[in-house]
């Protein structure tokens, strides 16, 4: 059996299962948030009463971060609904904004907090939370009746998916990062060409990147219409996970001859930076093809492009020179954010996403007196946003970074459709943080091995 076939098999109590076979699991955790919480929890208090017991306090976990930072009402409401049920419940893992307890992007915060454990099943009321793949687990996004239906009984139903598998070979060159990767994958097989499928990364260069590089990869298997991404766990997924936990967990192993209904090799050294042209992530194209193309503002961000990492990427670029368009920084989590006021750049090479972060001084300067990274940014000219989704999915008019007109943008988020990032006639390129950053620096669309030093 495949990685996911196993992970399925075990919580159906099942010693074997195959693509195809319809069957209940025990879910671990279900994860949701201000957009879908509300609805998710009003089909649980129809279905199951206006009093009922959530089926494990422990194993709920409800994060804020879509639309939070914003005067809309309707917006408020939904936070002000969620506060109310986190207390009527005593939930233990309820992360109100506003409060020391905010976390910003859920499948970031997954991660920091440690509920990504190997081995697992974890659901969301997000399409990304197929994010959390990256950590050896099945993680999947459902609809608003499902996850009230796991809050009522902890289980839920699902078909097993056949499984894809994509093989990176060699050492990454330096101009490239997990986005190009995955963008290439998409490119190749087209937004449904993963439709109902587990999306299975390997192979060395896989290996080599760091948990929040791998975190990008499985994060856009729903851009290909994945059912899920997924990675098997190693040392470094171990070493992420227990500096941040002490819950129990067992990894698990695909089992005998695994059976793929599609494979692909990719050897990294023959790759180049890419980009997804407007109006869809499977519109591929080399950054060398479209190099000149002129921009309005380019954006830093999301649950795919905002974790610690994807900044670092773009400091190193930055650092010393001014961006030529209205550039936005917007963390995906508070950890990132104060991270980026702590740290600066780290050396070539060094690893920025394992137990511990380097730490700073208390007025917020970096330990080794050198200039921040947010300080970098600031010096840039970038405008710095809250810890949050941002302008990602669009929101309220008031939504920090959000399009207005008919700028063209080039952005390290997920999704390029029209209005994914407010106005309907914006133009979106996505693409890596290292390419955002070298476009950002000249206007129009840079190649970032001409910049890297």
């Amino acid at each position: 059996m495949t990685l996911t076939e196993t992970i399925l098999a075990a919580h159906a109590g099942r010693d074997r299962v195959s693509p195809g076979d319809n069957i209940w699991i025990d879910v671990d955790t279900l994860m949701t948030h201000d957009v879908c919480g509300p609805p998710t929890i009003e089909i649980f208090k129809r279905e199951f009463g206006d009093t009922a017991r959530v089926w494990d306090p422990e194993r709920l976990v409800i994060l804020p971060d879509h639309y939070i930072f914003t005067e809309d009402p309707h917006a408020r409401r939904n936070i002000e609904y969620l506060r109310a049920f986190a207390a009527e419940r005593e939930l233990a893992h309820y992360y109100d904004v506003g409060t020391s307890r905010y976390k910003g992007v859920c499948h970031v915060a997954l991660a920091e907090e440690g509920f990504n454990l190997p081995g697992t099943t974890l659901f969301g009321t997000d399409s990304h939370t197929c994010t959390s793949g990256a950590f050896g687990l099945f993680s999947t996004g459902v609809g608003n009746t499902d996850a009230a239906f796991i809050m009522g009984t902890g289980k839920i139903w699902v078909r097993v998916p056949e499984t894809m598998r994509f093989v990176f070979e060699g050492a990454l060159p330096p101009w490239l990062m997990a986005k190009d990767l995955i963008l290439t994958v998409i490119g190749d097989i087209g937004l449904d060409g993963g439709t109902y499928r587990a999306l299975e990364f390997d192979g060395e260069a896989v290996f080599d990147l760091s948990m929040e590089e791998r975190m990008t990869l499985t994060n856009m298997a729903i851009e290909a219409g994945g059912k899920n991404g997924i990675i098997a766990a190693d040392e470094k997924t171990e070493a992420f996970v227990r500096a941040r936990t002490d819950r129990p967990y067992t990894v698990v192993r695909p089992q005998g001859d695994a059976r793929f209904v599609h494979e692909k090799i990719y050897d990294v050294s023959q790759m180049e930076p890419v980009v997804a042209k407007p109006h869809r992530p499977d519109n591929r194209a080399a950054v060398s093809e479209v190099e000149g193309t002129r921009l309005d503002r380019a954006y830093i961000g999301s649950c795919t492009g905002g974790k610690f990492e994807d900044f670092v990427a773009a400091a190193r670029i930055l650092e010393g020179n001014r961006v030529a368009v209205d550039t936005f920084v917007v963390p995906a989590s508070t950890e990132v954010s104060r991270r980026l006021r702590e740290e600066g750049l780290p050396p070539a090479g060094a690893t920025t996403s394992g137990g511990t972060a380097d730490g700073g001084t208390a007025d917020g300067d970096p330990a080794n007196g050198e200039k921040s990274l947010w300080q970098i940014f600031l010096d840039a000219g970038c405008k710095m946003g809250h810890a949050s989704c941002g302008a990602c999915l669009g929101g309220p008019i008031d939504t920090f970074g959000r399009t207005h007109g008919t700028e063209v943008v080039i952005s390290t988020t997920n999704r390029n459709f029209p209005g994914r990032m407010g106005s309907k006639q914006s133009a979106v390129y996505l693409a890596s943080p290292l390419t955002v950053a070298a476009s950002a620096l000249s206007g129009v669309i840079t190649d970032p091995r001409g910049v890297l030093v």
